[in-house]
């Protein structure tokens, strides 16, 4: 099975359908879970999807179709953070490590990163298990850190792969000592 990350256009032809995509899922682990229409063409309009530091494709599967969207952030930092959201009808099928590894090929595929970056809310079991799968190391645990709509903040948990590291399939571990 073959995971390709085909860039979109949000101001241009995929609009209709990234509004419809966004709005039309919950995304149970985000801290926004439900977004309206009027939310995503703010954010279409204030370049969330595409511009300097942003860039945004749908995750499309070889037998499957169009399983969902990925937006790389921060690309001006060269140390990327990203943003996958896969359709409520694509979860639980074991995809989220696929997408990771075509994610984290492309990542590396962009000019001096050398470090890809990712974070989840501490109920996220499924999320930091696929991380893990994937080589990528636990670095952060931030408590209270994430908002939730309705409830008490939960822990943000960061994870990151280096270059390096996903090259040659190693994971180089933390010192956490003083």
């Amino acid at each position: 099975m073959t995971i390709t990350l085909t860039r979109l256009d949000p101001v241009g032809v995929d609009y209709d359908e990234l509004v419809s995509f966004m709005t039309s899922n919950r995304f149970p682990f985000h801290v926004r879970q439900t977004v309206t229409r009027e939310d995503v063409e703010t954010a279409i309009a204030d370049g969330s999807y595409r511009d300097d530091d942003n860039d945004s494709y749908w995750i499309d599967h070889d037998s499957l179709g169009r399983i969902g969207f990925l937006r790389f952030e921060d690309l001006t930092d060269l140390a990327p953070l990203f943003d996958m959201r896969l359709a409520q009808s694509m979860r639980g099928r074991g995809l989220g490590a696929q997408v990771l590894e075509a994610a984290t090929s492309h990542a590396f595929s962009l000019a001096g990163v050398d470090r890809f970056e990712g974070q989840t809310r501490e109920d996220n079991i499924a999320m930091r298990r696929v991380f893990a799968r994937c080589g990528w190391v636990q670095e952060a645990y931030y408590r209270e850190a994430w908002p939730v709509e309705g409830g008490k903040p939960l822990a943000s948990v960061a994870y990151s792969v280096l270059r390096r590291d996903w090259e040659t399939g190693t994971v180089t571990p933390i010192v956490w000592d003083l």
